[in-house]
């Protein structure tokens, strides 16, 4: 069966009137950070939902199976300290202070709250492909429960949108692609059996692959196109061509003047 016709059975364009928001906005990779603001930080957001720019965000489990916004497995990097948030309770984790500016590893929860419905938000979910999404999804599902706002889950792991379309079909879900150079037949077919398995309803394509033909035809059939991470002007004048809407940060954020008339 051509793939043109499982793709409209297996991941059939959202309906616009739900999904229409997703490409309305310029979206703040990790909220808008900087030198003196940590990324995922409450301050990021903060300014993020200032400049009124969308959100995205990653979301991780801890050993208790609760949800906590945090882009790496462990503390290292961002917060100077040994541990891994998949063992470490809630507890535990939201007394650990960020590097940068000094603000505390937020819940989802808290983050839902601060944002309030005010932007958009994009939940990156970091699964680990070889253990269960179940319990970060569920932990997840149970944050969003009551939430308002706009709000889209998306991730590289095709189960985590399998998970959300069988057991909260209203959330919308995203599959988050990088080609990685494998514009092979053999990439191709595994494209859409992510496609496929995740029923994504839009995709987040990494915008060192476009243009792409794969992302070019999902787009032109419905489904929002995404693109990250934008981080220069020429990055930014990739996505607004190929893409419908950028997640973005430092100078990807801004748009290059326009040429003045001769």
């Amino acid at each position: 069966m051509p793939f043109a016709l499982v793709d409209v059975w297996r991941a059939p364009p959202p309906d616009p009137q739900v999904a229409g928001w997703l490409r309305n906005h310029v979206y703040a990779h990790r909220g808008l950070h900087n030198a003196q603001v940590c990324e995922n930080s409450p301050a990021a957001f903060a300014a993020a939902i200032a400049a009124g720019l969308g959100i995205e965000c990653d979301v991780r489990r801890t050993a208790d199976e609760r949800a906590v916004v945090f882009h790496d497995a462990t503390l290292d990097r961002l917060a100077g300290r040994e541990g891994r948030l998949d063992r470490m309770a809630i507890g535990e984790i939201t007394q650990v202070p960020l590097a940068i500016g000094g603000d505390l590893v937020p819940t989802l929860r808290d983050v839902l709250d601060q944002v309030a419905g005010q932007v958009p938000l994009l939940l990156e979910l970091k699964a680990d492909r070889n253990r269960s999404v179940h319990r970060l999804c569920r932990a997840v599902r149970r944050d969003l429960e009551g939430y308002r706002g706009p709000v889209a889950v998306m991730s590289f792991d095709p189960r985590v949108g399998a998970w959300f379309a069988s057991r909260v079909p209203h959330v919308l879900r995203g599959l988050v692609v990088t080609e990685e150079n494998r514009r092979t037949f053999s990439g191709t077919v595994k494209r859409h059996m992510a496609l496929w398995h995740a029923r994504a309803q839009f995709l987040a394509y990494d915008v060192r692959d476009l243009p792409s033909t794969f992302a070019a035809r999902q787009k032109k059939r419905g489904l929002p196109l995404l693109t990250w991470t934008v981080s220069s002007p020429s990055l930014r004048e990739r996505a607004m061509e190929y893409a419908d809407a950028p997640i973005a940060e430092g100078p990807g954020l801004s748009q290059k003047p326009a040429a003045t008339p001769s």
